[in-house]
């Protein structure tokens, strides 16, 4: 069970910039549905600030967690490939699946992307991007599934208004083991529906925070959408053409924001 690097090598302790990363966007149509009504998810891989998007690999994994916590489905098999616009306006390759509620509560749905080679950085990068899609009751937002690296929102991930404060913790193994090969920093970026007419300076596109020693980090949102939290460690090597590189694994967690009306 289980995100926008190219021109610069993101390692941890990185302090440079995080312009160029790549991100995975999962996105629901809506943040909350209900029970029996169908809902299309689609995933994208690109700036999801600048809406500058790439051709996205076939996930290794799609599952849902139910509201329990226990019971999950995997989705792996519904996945639909499709063409969307992106960098340079060329068509990218997306993916996307329906999926429809039959209970109420809070399901948290997990992508797995298979070791992605960052040709510019000369290393693979693994991801696993968490989101929750809200049924109508307030049930199992804050679900663990307890298994290896992972990132859990401590606040609810839907129903946040601009301004608001949004807390979430980094876990890996079991708790209370060490967070030392995990990278301090958690990147946070907006998504936009479309490409900005202007561009802020990088700064203003990618956020910053830093976790404190259990892993918990917090961040105030500016406006309303989707935001994407961002964290990262050290896994290992794996092989290309007989060599051995760099695997960064990643996690990242969208969360809707409302707007104020």
């Amino acid at each position: 069970m289980v995100c926008r690097l190219l021109v610069c090598a993101l390692t941890l302790g990185c302090v440079g910039p995080p312009a160029f990363a790549h991100f995975n966007i999962l996105l629901p149509e809506a943040p909350s549905a209900k029970k029996g009504a169908p809902v299309v998810f689609v995933y994208q891989w690109g700036h999801p600030f600048e809406h500058e998007l790439f051709d996205a690999p076939k996930p290794e994994k799609v599952n849902v967690l139910f509201p329990d916590g226990e019971t999950h489905k995997e989705l792996t098999s519904t996945l639909e490939k499709v063409k969307a616009a992106g960098g340079d306006d060329k068509p990218a390759t997306t993916w996307r699946f329906t999926f429809t509620p039959e209970q109420r509560g809070d399901h948290t749905f997990f992508l797995q992307t298979p070791p992605i080679w960052l040709e510019e950085a000369r290393e693979f990068v693994q991801d696993i991007v968490r989101v929750t899609l809200h049924v109508q009751t307030q049930n199992g937002w804050d679900v663990d599934t307890g298994d290896g690296f992972r990132l859990l929102p401590l606040t609810r991930p839907y129903g946040l208004l601009p301004t608001m404060v949004f807390q979430g913790r980094l876990l890996r193994d079991g708790i209370g083991d060490g967070l030392e090969d995990i990278s301090r920093h958690i990147e946070i970026e907006r998504y936009n529906p479309a490409p900005p007419k202007e561009l802020p300076a990088d700064e203003l596109i990618t956020f910053r925070t830093s976790h404190d020693p259990n892993g918990v980090f917090t961040f105030a949102f500016p406006e309303a959408g989707w935001w994407s939290f961002t964290a990262e460690r050290r896994a290992g090597m794996h092989e290309r053409k007989g060599k051995e590189y760099p695997l960064r694994q990643r996690l990242t967690m969208w969360v809707h924001v409302e707007a104020k009306k």
